[in-house]
Parts: C-alpha cells; sequence; structure tokens
C-alpha cells in the first residue's frame, strides 16, 4: 500500500492545514529565496500533472504515495518551477543529480532516483517546451523527496515484515524540508546528510559500503578458489595457494609477500583464521569447503549486506540508534554499550531463536523494565499443546520428572488435568524456578508482541557452537550474572554479592523493577563494522536480507503499510 508519512510523515489532519495554509496564496516564510526572483507562474501544468500521481519519464512512474507531498510542495511555492530559472538548472538541482549518481556510497540504488537519464534531460532543458519544464522539475521534486525519504526512514516499512519497530514516529515535514533546505541550498550534500541516522555505527557501514564498491569496481573478475576434499592444515598442500594469498591480501587479511609453491604455511593459516573470525566461521585457520564458499563471494555480492543493514538502521527511531543493549541475530552476540558515551563495555554470546519453523527471534525494539531472580517458565499454549500435552499422553508422570506443575490462570496448582486439558489451554504448565529451569535463574524483561525476552539458561555448553540457532525466540545468555550486575549497576541496594545471592539461593521469582528502563534492539546486520575497524559479514540465516531484497526489486511505490495481518511469530517464552 502507498506510504502516507515520511518517518511519521505528515499525518492526514496536518496535511490538510498545511494545505489550507498554502492555498490561501501567503507565501510561507522561509520558503525560498527564489521566489523573489524572475520565476513565472506554471500552476496549469503543474497542477495537471500533479492530478495524476504518474510521470512517465521517471523510471518509477507511479508517485502515488508522494503525491500530496509534491501537491503540497507546489502549492507552497505558488506553483512555480523550482529546480530551473530561465531553462537552466540551479546549483541545488546539478548538486542534487551528483547525490543520485553517487547516492550507490550511502547504500540506496542510483537507478531509483533515475541518476542516468539527468544528464541527457539538462541537455535537453534550452529547447524544452513548458509542458516538458515542468515535468522535468516534477520529476526533480519527486526524486528528490524519494531520495529523502529513503535516507531518513528507509525504503520499506519494517512492520511489513512483521518487525516491531515504529519508524513512522520519526516525524518529518517532508515538503516544507524540500522547500526550506534543499532548492535553495549552496550545500545540498550537508543538508541530506541531516536526515541520515546520527549513527557512528550506520556512518562506518556507509564507509565499509564506500570501500567495498571501490573494491568491486577494481575487481570485476572474481575467479572461484579451488575447491577442497578436506580441510587443509598446516603442511598440507593447496594448488591454489597463489590465489588464495592475494584474496586474502586484498581482503585485508593477509599481508606481506606471496608463499611460494603450493605448501599450506602457518602465516596462510594465520591470515584464513582472520578472515574466518570475520565472516562468522569456526576460527581454526583450516581450510575447508565452508570457508572456501565464503572466499569466493564476491565484493559486489557483498555489497547487499552493507544496504541491507543500512536500510535497517534507518528504521530504528532516534531513542534507539544508539541503543545500550544491542543484539546482532545472525551474529549471535549481544553488546553492551555505555548509555551515555555509546562506547563498547563488554559483549557475549547468545543463542537465538531456530533457523526453520516459527522460532526466528524478530527484529523489534523495546525498553528493558524488569527483571526476574530465579523465575518460573510458563509454557506457551503452543508449545504445551505440541510437545508436552503428547508427552503427558505417554506418560503422566511427565509433569513431574521435568521438574513441571500444573497451575490456573492465578498460578495456583491444580489436580484432575489431563493431557487434553492441557492441550487445549483449560490449564497452565509452567516450570519451577531452580538451576536446572529452562530459563536458569534470571531473566530480564522488555514487554513486547512476540513475549520474546532475555534469559540465563541451564545448557551453557551450547555457546561453545559457531552458529547458535537453539531457542524458540527467546535469547539466551552466556554471561546472565554479569548483565545483572550492569544493568542494576545504579541501584545501589543491588550490590554484586546480593545479586550472586539472588540468583543461587534467594526468593522464587523476585521481581525487580529497573529506575530507569533501557533501551534494547534486536537488530540483524549481516554486515557490520567490529570496534577494532574489522569489517565483519555473517550468513543470511534467517533469510531477511532476502525477504527484504525481494521487496526492493520492484521498485516503487515500495509497501508502507501492512497488506495483511501475519500470523503473530510464535511466542518465544522457552529453552
Amino acid at each position: 500500500m502507498n506510504r502516507k508519512l515520511l518517518g511519521g510523515r505528515l499525518v492526514a489532519a496536518t496535511m490538510i492545514a498545511v494545505l489550507a495554509v498554502a492555498g490561501g496564496c501567503r507565501r510561507s516564510r522561509g520558503v525560498g529565496k527564489t521566489l523573489e526572483t524572475f520565476s513565472p507562474d506554471y500552476s496549469s501544468q503543474l497542477q495537471q500533472l500533479d492530478a495524476t500521481g504518474k510521470l512517465d519519464l521517471l523510471r518509477w512512474p507511479n508517485y502515488t504515495d508522494y503525491k500530496g507531498y509534491v501537491q503540497n510542495f507546489y502549492a507552497m511555492r505558488e506553483y512555480r518551477l523550482a529546480w530551473t530559472r530561465d531553462k537552466k538548472p540551479v546549483k541545488a538541482t546539478t548538486d542534487t543529480i551528483q547525490l543520485f549518481q553517487t547516492i550507490d556510497r550511502k547504500g540506496l540504488n542510483p537507478e531509483d532516483y533515475d541518476a542516468s537519464r539527468w544528464q541527457q534531460r539538462l541537455a535537453s532543458l534550452s529547447s524544452m517546451s513548458d509542458d516538458d519544464l515542468a515535468k522535468f522539475d516534477i520529476a526533480m521534486t519527486v526524486c528528490t523527496m524519494r531520495m529523502i525519504s529513503d535516507l531518513h526512514i528507509g525504503r520499506v516499512n519494517p512492520q511489513h515484515f512483521d518487525f516491531d519497530v515504529n519508524a513512522l514516529g520519526k516525524r518529518y515535514d517532508l515538503p516544507t524540508f524540500l522547500a526550506e533546505n534543499v532548492v535553495d541550498s549552496d550545500d545540498v550534500a550537508k543538508e541530506i546528510v541531516k536526515v541520515e541516522p546520527d549513527s557512528d555505527q550506520y556512518r562506518a557501514t556507509q564507509q565499509a559500503l564506500g570501500k567495498y564498491i571501490d573494491m568491486a569496481r577494481a575487481n570485476p573478475q572474481w575467479d572461484a578458489l579451488p575447491a577442497v576434499a578436506k580441510p587443509v592444515t598446516p603442511g598440507g598442500d593447496y594448488p591454489g595457494l597463489s590465489a588464495l594469498w592475494q584474496r586474502l591480501t586484498l581482503l585485508g587479511d593477509a599481508e606481506g609477500d606471496a608463499p611460494q609453491g603450493t605448501v599450506y604455511t602457518q602465516p596462510v593459516a594465520d591470515a584464513v583464521k582472520h578472515f574466518q573470525h570475520r565472516h562468522g566461521l569456526e576460527d581454526n585457520g583450516k581450510l575447508g569447503p565452508q570457508t572456501i564458499t565464503a572466499l569466493n563471494i564476491s565484493p559486489s555480492q557483498r555489497i547487499h549486506q552493507f544496504q541491507d543493514t543500512l536500510e535497517r538502521w534507518r528504521w530504528l527511531p532516534d531513542q534507539f540508534l544508539k541503543a545500550p543493549l544491542q543484539v546482532n541475530l545472525p551474529e549471535f552476540v549481544l553488546r553492551v554499550h555505555d548509555p551515555e558515551t555509546h562506547k563498547l563495555e563488554f559483549s557475549m554470546r547468545v543463542v537465538v531463536g531456530k533457523f526453520i519453523g516459527q522460532h526466528q527471534t524478530p527484529v523489534f525494539t523495546q525498553m528493558m523494565k524488569y527483571i526476574v531472580f530465579r523465575p518460573y517458565w510458563t509454557v506457551t499454549t503452543n508449545i504445551a499443546r505440541k510437545e508436552i500435552a503428547p508427552q503427558v499422553a505417554k506418560d503422566k508422570g511427565y509433569i513431574t520428572k521435568k521438574n513441571f506443575e500444573v497451575v490456573n490462570a492465578k498460578g495456583e496448582p491444580v489436580s484432575g488435568w489431563t493431557a487434553e486439558s492441557i492441550a487445549q489451554g483449560r490449564v497452565i504448565v509452567r516450570e519451577k524456578p531452580g538451576p536446572k529451569n529452562s530459563l536458569g535463574l534470571v531473566k530480564f524483561m522488555f514487554p513486547n508482541q512476540y513475549d520474546i525476552y532475555m534469559h540465563s539458561t541451564p545448557a551453557t555448553q551450547l555457546f561453545a557452537n559457531s552458529k547458535r540457532d537453539f531457542s524458540h525466540g527467546c535469547i539466551r545468555l552466556q554471561e546472565p550474572e554479569k548483565l545483572a550486575n550492569w544493568v542494576l549497576k545504579n541501584q545501589s541496594e543491588w550490590t554484586e554479592e546480593k545479586i550472586h545471592e539472588a540468583m543461587f539461593n534467594g526468593q522464587d521469582n523476585k521481581t525487580v523493577v529497573l529506575k530507569q528502563p533501557l533501551p534494547v534492539v534486536i537488530f540483524y546486520a549481516t554486515a557490520l563494522v567490529a570496534e577494532d575497524g574489522d569489517i565483519h559479514f555473517y550468513d543470511d540465516v534467517y533469510k531477511y536480507d532476502q525477504q527484504l531484497e525481494d521487496v526492493l526489486k520492484k521498485g516503487y511505490p515500495y509497501p508502507w503499510f501492512k497488506e495483511e495481518v501475519k500470523p503473530k511469530t510464535a511466542p518465544g517464552e522457552t529453552v
């Protein structure tokens, strides 16, 4: 469906009010100095074109999702041309076209803004009729609005993918911004930067993207390295050693002269180990099939990962751009940042939802509001029906053996329950607190529609795996006590000793409300710049990148409101 806001784009009532003012033929203060110079009235041409919401000369002709904004923009300007004077482009026009042509370095597609078509249009300006001049002007307006919108809040509403991220909350008056900050600007690029996310991580991702764009252009040929039947270890033979070293050097994982011959030496293994570390692989230095597959992915293919990650950065509301708690799902890592400086304080491994089925952990933002020591695990209706009830049907003693109990809605133990009553949700199954509880000894709550949260786990052996997708959606923590100490560090009554006691010997199901809620971002970045400047890549484990790219391939208008209500992701109250 059509977009109706830019980052919470103007609501309908605001649009009507602004249009009413503009329709009074009184120029708004700050609309633009160009109205003070000679600029004929093109109201008949512009209004006629505006009415259709379609312009055939554009690559993506349908701009009905921006039609109201275009109308408002020209009403504010008394229907005078914005981008030309005397059939010549103004400075903002050529500067903006330059941005269109280099917008790939910001993670967008230049052809979404007709980048390759503008030079011919500029060359034809002097011979254009009034109708053609109006078309040129509207084409510039539409493409510029699209670019500003795309840089500010992204191209696709995250809720289209059933992600709980409120990009609409980033209020922005697009027509006024264009009129007051762009068409008369002496430095359009400087103005456009202001609409982008104010995040060091976002900017670092853009810089890394630029590096890979240059790498892709300099290396259009990316031949596959020779395959191996089994991993090559130091002292072994690899016929493609010279090409391997050259590639590792180009990617920044090796330096120095290429080794002679085909013997896989320790320096080569060390470079491979560095590459593996950057690509989410087991960093053992062995040259196996997975590592060669990753080495064979060209820089031009990696560019898509940067683009997808930048799109998601643009979705984030301002309060979550520098969230102190960030989980990157394809990396299986939680990062904890200082809330003031946003410097990394520590990170830890996590376990996330399974790749298959309905257990993928979604992308969302929420506020952590409380933690619970020694929690119960309340089994969800879905899990109770599919997993618990069949076991109870075979062995009623299963509940006791697995440290479960059956209770009513008030949490009171009940008797007379059956496998059928469990399957139908007429009673509740919960696991008793303690070290063997599936949630471990503490859970961190940021209420959300998915019933997903962070928690400890008795299954600590899973953190040794490089791919850690074992849960039903919740996020298991490698160092839960460390996180509890950090979360409660500003609540003086909760010392490290008291937290340890609460976890191992304290009251069951003890809730501690945070005095200051903490922003949490469950993110999805398959391309990431680490704190040491290294560029990391991860597999598209949930196919979220692929889903995004499939939508973007269809072009404008991109989906902004959900076309249908999708099934809710399976709840995450689980192991």
